[in-house]
């Protein structure tokens, strides 16, 4: 993926990661779509940032996401690199199934169905493009698992490997396959993250992804140096090590 000259469509991006890298991408010379649920949200970035567009999308609704494909390729013909930046993130209690069946529903449509629908979406299109992108978002916790995040841990891992089997199958295509791997960053994906001191604030992580990307281009996988500890844990032969300490330092950890 080159870093410049790409026309990007971010679902998901109306705060937090997806807009700080939004706005990172649009400063090296992309054009860059955000998309969101709520329309007076996207109304008020776009004030804010002109040069950025918008497009109304509900990732966990596949109504939303076939008219909003169809929106982003009639406005933006051009585009080549897909980010599918939505997500949700929620403490489970699996002791009893009133305390996560409903809560995980929601965490794998939004996270793991959400990116397939999405692919599908734009698949076709992608594959005209001589140069386009999938950029899928995994987590640390898809390789080392915080404990009260059960669902959230599951769907991660689900994206990593479904990453890893599109890059093989799409191989005979222009389309390629990026994953970024987030640590916990100083975000409101959950209660007190952005507070958190175990959080890498956020504009670190945008800075340091988007210098991989400029430095690394043909990276499958964007991993700052923070969420190494997470990602290859195992590799290491410290797995429990790194699942003792995630868990024992996260704030969400004890409850």
């Amino acid at each position: 993926m080159r870093i410049s000259g790409n026309t990007v469509f971010i679902p998901g991006s109306t705060s937090g990661i997806g807009l700080a890298l939004a706005l990172a991408l649009q400063a090296k010379g992309n054009t860059v779509v955000i998309g969101g649920r709520r329309k007076q949200l996207l109304d008020e970035i776009t004030a804010e940032h002109p040069q950025l567009g918008a497009v109304q999308i509900d990732v966990s609704d596949p109504a939303s996401i076939t008219a909003a494909a169809q929106q982003v390729l009639a406005d933006y013909p051009d585009l080549n690199v897909l980010v599918g930046m939505a997500g949700i993130m929620q403490v489970e209690d699996w002791h009893r199934p009133e305390s996560f069946l409903e809560s995980a529903e929601a965490v794998v449509t939004t996270n793991v169905l959400g990116p397939i629908r999405l692919i599908a979406a734009f698949i076709e299109h992608l594959q005209t493009r001589p140069d386009a992108t999938i950029v899928t978002v995994s987590s640390g916790l898809g390789f080392a698992p915080l404990k009260v995040t059960p669902s959230y841990n599951a769907a991660k891992a689900a994206v990593h490997m479904l990453t890893e089997s599109l890059r093989l199958q799409l191989a005979d295509t222009s389309v390629e396959l990026k994953e970024l791997v987030p640590p916990s960053v100083a975000t409101d994906l959950m209660p007190g993250q952005r507070e958190s001191t175990f959080a890498m604030p956020l504009d670190q992580f945008v800075t340091e992804v988007i210098d991989i990307l400029e430095s690394a281009p043909d990276a499958k996988e964007i991993l700052v140096e923070r969420v190494k500890f997470l990602r290859y844990g195992e590799a290491r032969g410290d797995y429990d090590d790194v699942v003792a300490a995630l868990n024992a330092a996260d704030p969400h950890a004890e409850g």
